[in-house]
């Protein structure tokens, strides 16, 4: 196979796709070694979960060796997945700019990578080609190939386009990209199409749509709860209309002959949904609008309930509230399986009801698990609140405070400090100091002694912070602490006071730390969750501890118990860090 640009290239790097989850460095350096030297291997990896992103690149000592395993591994079987093997384009403008791109449609389901590849590399040299197929490998019967230069690609467009392939007559022509097709609402040919009956297939679906006009295409899918939806391409747009304005909202044959029900979206569950296609963002951008409308004019307090038992569903949930007042409405969002996801949501039609549900309901223990129960908050809305509070502007001073050495500065000019601003002053001396003070990193249990210049530029006499000229709040020690401990080394086997706290092995209760003092309660749920984002996310866990221990204790109780609940709380962390950075 000749290399892109049509030169031997100066690197030997292939790109190798289409990887099953399992397939590991060691796996490809076994199979690529077989063909030469192999220099190095990797496999893309997900930067918090780890997990295998599907693919991977080899490089090779020589080039004529990354040629021979392009030319006979490509299309091979690895872990019972055919991998698509490519040159590995360094520069992304040949690939973003599509040119020499073509899309291929109305492909049999037999066709695999390799019989595409096949097909089209009879015009010239071809860079990557794919047919789309769903996560267990099925074809969606379309595809994309990508030649090295424009003129192979109009040559494929003129021989293959109408041509017979399997059989199926399929049509070619240049990819657009999403954002160059534009947004014509009135001229659409695209038809989407969802709640029909279940026994349509996909000749039911051509025979009912044809009487509007000629079809172009047309595929017939299910989404990930089983449920069956269609497109449908017109070649006019007048067949498109006419197709809508006959079918949207037409009765599907699943009407039980009770009260109608609404689906997720608020479309009947008993009527045909037909109507322009639309892109994803597009849909999620309608959908909420439309939510937000149906919110405003029922009114009403909306709750947010976690830490459900998997067992937990719609009317459960429901009966669970609804003796604190009219329910307008609950959801509880569910699983492939089924299963309760965690959490759900009920809607009051009066603050002074949702008020007394939250108190009497937070913390009770259902099933074995206890409550979170709060006030329902947007996503975009808790991160951008998230966002402000932990977004830290350029700019400070020269010490912790802003001023010099031992000294308060003006005003809290540093930029740490003002991310702390927000917080209690007890939590922000934790959020600060918890990890050396309280003894919970290893590196700091041996025989080194405790820094002490970070810690003598934060105290001032009595073991105080020093209060800058703005009027920075004072922060007392801990209680059961003294500067002298403070500054003391901490020699091998020493321990660290824990006022009012339960031994360090033993699980914290909710008992326990009612029983211990406020200023320390915080304090002890950082002893026990330190350590557990330092095995997540080791190099952020000082910072993601202190953005954590503003959470209400009852939530943090229960993030101790969930080590799925603490993940995802920390990934969320991660995320607000890393937009703040931006």
């Amino acid at each position: 196979m000749a290399a892109p640009g049509g030169a031997v290239p100066q690197f030997a790097s292939l790109y190798v796709g289409d990887l099953h989850p399992d397939v590991t460095e060691a796996m490809l350096y076994e199979i690529f070694n077989s063909v030469g030297p192999v220099a190095s291997i990797r496999v893309c990896r997900d930067s918090v979960s780890r997990k295998s992103l599907g693919y991977g690149y080899v490089n090779f000592h020589n080039v004529s060796d990354a040629e021979r395993a392009l030319d006979t591994l490509n299309y091979s079987s690895i872990k019972g997945r055919s991998c698509r093997i490519m040159w590995s384009q360094r520069d992304p403008s040949l690939r973003k700019s599509g040119a020499g791109n073509i899309y291929v449609k109305n492909l049999d389901k037999n066709i695999d990578n390799k019989a595409l590849y096949d097909t089209f590399s009879l015009f010239g040299n071809i860079l990557s080609c794919k047919v789309a197929t769903d996560p267990t490998g099925n074809s969606y019967g379309y595809g994309f190939v990508h030649y090295e230069t424009e003129e192979a690609a109009k040559q494929a467009i003129e021989k293959v386009d109408g041509m017979m392939i399997g059989e199926k007559t399929v049509q070619v022509c240049h990819f657009q990209k999403r954002d160059d097709k534009g947004d014509d609402k009135e001229n659409f040919t695209n038809v989407y199409v969802k709640n029909f009956p279940d026994d349509w297939d996909e000749d039911k679906i051509h025979s009912t749509f044809s009487e509007y006009g000629p079809i172009s295409s047309h595929a017939l899918r299910k989404d990930n709860k089983g449920r069956p939806f269609a497109f449908v391409a017109f070649e006019s747009s007048e067949a498109a209309k006419a197709a809508v304005e006959a079918i949207h909202m037409k009765p599907n044959g699943m009407d039980d002959g009770g009260e109608e029900r609404l689906g997720p979206d608020g479309h009947p569950e008993n009527k045909i949904y037909c109507s322009r296609a639309q892109t994803k963002s597009e849909r999620q951008a309608e959908l909420r609008s439309k939510f937000a409308a149906m919110d405003a004019s029922k009114g009403g307090v909306n709750l947010y309930v976690k830490n459900l038992d998997d067992s937990i569903d719609e009317p459960t949930l429901k009966e669970l509230f609804e003796q604190f007042g009219t329910i307008t409405s609950s959801a509880v969002p569910l699983d492939s399986n089924g299963k309760c996801k965690g959490f759900g949501f009920v809607c009051f039609a009066s603050p002074d009801e949702a008020t007394k549900a939250v108190t009497e309901m937070h913390l009770k223990v259902i099933k074995g698990k206890p409550l979170y129960v709060g006030l329902a908050e947007k996503r975009e809305a808790r991160q951008e609140r998230l966002r402000q509070r932990y977004s830290m502007p350029s700019g400070g001073g020269k010490g912790m405070m802003g001023g010099k050495g031992d000294k308060g500065g003006k005003g809290g000019n540093n930029p740490n400090m003002r991310g702390m601003m927000g917080m209690m002053p007890q939590q922000a001396m934790m959020g600060m100091m918890r990890p050396p003070m309280m003894g919970m990193m290893p590196q700091m249990m041996g025989k080194a002694p405790m820094p002490k210049a970070p810690m003598m530029g934060m105290m001032g006499k009595g073991g105080q912070m020093m209060p800058g000229k703005g009027g920075m709040p004072t922060m007392p020690m801990p209680m059961g602490m003294n500067p002298a401990m403070m500054m003391r080394p901490m020699g091998p086997g020493a321990m660290m006071p824990r006022p009012g706290g339960p031994p360090g092995g033993g699980q914290l209760s909710p008992a326990a730390l009612a029983n211990a003092p406020p200023s320390v309660q915080k304090q002890m749920i950082g002893e026990k969750l330190f350590p557990m984002i330092s095995k997540i996310h080791p190099d952020q866990a000082g910072k993601i501890t202190g953005m954590m221990l503003e959470m209400d204790n009852s939530e943090l109780l229960i993030l101790l118990d969930s080590e799925q609940q603490l993940k995802n709380k920390v990934d969320e962390a991660l995320r607000v860090l890393q937009s703040a950075k931006n």
